[in-house]
């Protein structure tokens, strides 16, 4: 708990005047997704690089992120990138998988950004909604471990009427789940219509939720996470495909009580 405990802190101090730490221009501007090394050389020749406003000499000079200016436009995010993002249904998270992948609805460059950019999780293809986005490995890891209890709600549209018995089912702690070994955690099912409820879970198992209604004879057919802790995505006001870039500070208070 004391690691948890100190990365969370770490995550809630204000991240202002972050001004990045010297290194090297070619492998600055390569790592954020501009370009290659050899490409960095030629923006250098033809002026398009200025270090403090003076034009940049070689590729292997130190700089600071926040002092570099490429064809006058500042870097994109040099100090990290983090984001809310509204998943559209039809899209894939995995870069290995086919089909469209999440990353067309992002600017070019930051599929090439190292460390590279990462979903908090994942929905399947036929899934939408709350998603979150970074490239800090540490954010990664506190919001997906188990240790911190955040929570996920679903919107679930049915095949089926419920029968009655799930809310009770989901919220035992006993349901199984076929080629499981652990039950469930408790869940919290809220009947909306006979054919529509919301669930909240606990933790992140493969394809979950169409799983638990799979096992009491049901089929999802519309699926959309609704909320990542207490962040809601009707609150973010962002329609399919779109995003919002946040400091992990900021992130860390929508999703917390």
């Amino acid at each position: 708990m004391y690691y948890a405990s100190k990365i969370s802190r770490r995550f809630q101090r204000p991240q202002g005047n972050k001004m990045g730490k010297a290194e090297r221009l070619d492998k600055l501007l390569s790592n954020l997704g501009y370009g290659a090394r050899k490409d960095v050389r030629h923006w250098i020749r033809e002026g398009w690089i200025t270090v403090d406003e003076k034009p940049a000499v070689s590729p292997s000079q130190k700089v600071h992120p926040d002092r570099v200016r490429l064809g006058n436009e500042e870097l994109d995010h040099p100090c990290g990138l983090t984001f809310i993002y509204h998943k559209p249904s039809g899209t894939v998270c995995s870069r290995k998988e086919g089909g469209r992948l999440i990353y067309a609805d992002f600017p070019e460059r930051w599929i090439d950004r190292k460390p590279p950019l990462s979903s908090v999780g994942r929905l399947d293809k036929e899934t939408s909604g709350l998603l979150i986005m970074t490239d800090d490995g540490q954010l990664n890891h506190y919001l997906t471990s188990p240790k911190q209890h955040i929570s996920k709600t679903y919107a679930v549209k049915l095949d089926h009427p419920l029968t009655g018995n799930e809310a009770e089912l989901f919220g035992s702690g006993k349901l199984m789940l076929e080629s499981e070994e652990k039950p469930c955690l408790p869940a919290e099912l809220s009947v909306i219509h006979p054919t529509e409820a919301s669930l909240i879970l606990h933790e992140g198992r493969y394809h979950q939720v169409r799983r638990m209604f799979a096992a009491v004879g049901n089929h999802v057919t519309e699926l959309k996470r609704t909320h990542i802790g207490t962040l809601s995505l009707e609150g973010t006001r962002l329609a399919d495909g779109d995003y919002k870039t946040v400091t992990a500070a900021e992130l860390m208070g929508m999703i917390s009580p």
